[in-house]
């Protein structure tokens, strides 16, 4: 049996990775959370103490 037309399919070599890359990148994701939490918490002081009161 001739395998001249058979497709042969080869897994890809792992790259190497860049050393200049930090191996874990950074956590974005919980920075953003942070400062979501941050912003509600500044507008909710400034509606409770700074604001006039006839708002």
């Amino acid at each position: 049996m001739k395998d001249d037309n058979v497709l042969k399919f080869e897994r890809r070599k792992p790259q190497q990775d860049d050393k200049n890359k930090p191996k874990t990148p950074p956590p974005k994701k919980g920075l953003i959370w942070i400062a979501v939490l941050v912003a509600i918490a500044l507008v909710w002081a400034y509606y409770q103490f700074v604001a006039p009161q006839t708002l």
